[in-house]
């Protein structure tokens, strides 16, 4: 005599039930995920935001200028400062930052320092013989947006440094260094020269405009 076994009517059923509930469980938490990943987009909680409260910008002086710009130089170069402790290697302690710096130098001629007997005209008034000083240069004017930190190391002591720093990282340093740079190169080059040719063309045509047909143009340090 065998007996066989059947399972209840109800296993079935029971068991798609259950299916049914981690399917829509599954479904839920899918839901949450794309729906929290939608919300943390939309209001963004860690994102940063500018806000500009500066003041209004104070006039405060202004100054006539007598002075002619007469030529203008771009000037570029690489600073790569380094400094090292005596005693202690440069993973511990020492900074090496390359740094380019882009700016420009004006070179102008300073007219309000003229002479009374700067200007000479012939007692025909068809002649006039002028006395200019030489060209100068401004102080280099670098350009912040084409001026940055191309690499830079530090030990472990200054970034510890830097960290509890109220001004991490001061980079004024090369910002100085690379306008003396600049300064020096400016005064080696033929800057200044340029100018004094510019303004003579310049005051040339500006006379002979005014009637004189002989211009004469000579600098201070000339005979």
């Amino acid at each position: 005599m065998t007996t066989s076994r059947t399972a209840p009517a109800d296993a079935s059923p029971g068991r798609r039930r259950r299916w049914r509930y981690v399917a829509g469980l599954l479904v839920l938490v899918a839901l949450l995920v794309v729906g929290g990943r939608l919300a943390w987009t939309w209001l963004d909680p860690t994102g940063e935001r500018t806000i500009d409260r500066s003041q209004p910008v104070l006039l405060q002086s202004i100054k006539d200028l007598s002075r002619f710009e007469a030529a203008t130089g771009t000037f570029q170069v690489v600073v790569d400062l380094e400094k090292d402790a005596n005693f202690l290697p440069d993973a511990v302690k020492g900074t090496r930052t390359l740094f380019v710096g882009a700016g420009g130098v004006d070179a102008y001629v300073d007219f309000s320092g003229l002479a009374a007997d700067a200007v000479t005209v012939s007692p025909d008034r068809t002649q006039v013989t002028v006395r200019l000083p030489r060209a100068q240069l401004e102080k280099p004017n670098l350009d912040n947006s084409r001026s940055y930190v191309f690499a830079q190391q530090r030990g472990l002591l200054d970034r510890v440094q830097d960290f509890l720093s109220s001004s991490p990282g001061d980079q004024r340093e090369v910002y100085v260094l690379a306008e003396k740079k600049i300064a020096e190169a400016a005064a080696a080059s033929d800057l200044r020269a340029r100018a004094d040719t510019n303004t003579k063309a310049m005051m040339e045509g500006l006379l002979k405009s005014l009637g004189f047909t002989k211009v004469v143009v000579k600098y201070g340090d000339e005979p």
